[in-house]
């Protein structure tokens, strides 16, 4: 069954697919940044502001389709800073919903296993009332903190794969 790599960080990695997006378009106060690190990590970062009814910041990588192929879940490699994180796939970019899955973290490096069928359909913070996810491929995927709190944040990322 093995793993399908999505995104490996290393020194020499090309991020230009990765793009923050914060509440700002939709009037918010939020500021996400996104950059590698010298180690090589995903550095996704910022402060989540909940001035003019804002409070999220993303980072999303669109990607050409990749297939599940019996795969069953999706891992990642990240440390975060002690605050939970949705995770979030998308069978077409185009679609208007993500699937969303939320994760907590330690502080300590963790791997992330999350199966995919845990993942909820959501659409600008609401549970859609259709299926879990069950998709055959995936064209996007991103990080996301939203927890209704003024907070500074920040997750290094280091690899994701389907399992």
């Amino acid at each position: 069954m093995g793993t399908k790599l999505i995104f490996d960080f290393t020194t020499q990695s090309d991020i230009k697919n990765w793009n923050v997006i914060d509440d700002i378009v939709m009037g918010g106060k939020s500021s996400g940044s996104f950059k590698l690190n010298t180690d090589g990590y995903g550095v996704f970062k910022g402060n989540v502001s909940l001035e003019n009814n804002g409070g999220f910041s993303s980072v999303k990588y669109k990607f050409p389709r990749i297939l599940i192929e019996n795969k069953s879940k999706i891992s990642f490699k990240i440390k975060g800073d002690g605050k939970d994180y949705q995770f979030r796939i998308k069978e077409n970019s185009a679609d208007r919903h993500s699937y969303i899955s939320l994760f907590s973290t330690t502080g300590d490096w963790q791997e992330i296993e999350i199966p995919l069928n845990n993942f909820h359909p959501s659409f600008r913070g609401k549970k859609l009332d259709i299926p879990t996810f069950s998709e055959q491929h995936i064209e996007e995927i991103s990080f996301l903190i939203s927890n209704k709190n003024e907070e500074n944040f920040e997750l290094l990322i280091e690899k994701i794969e389907l399992k």
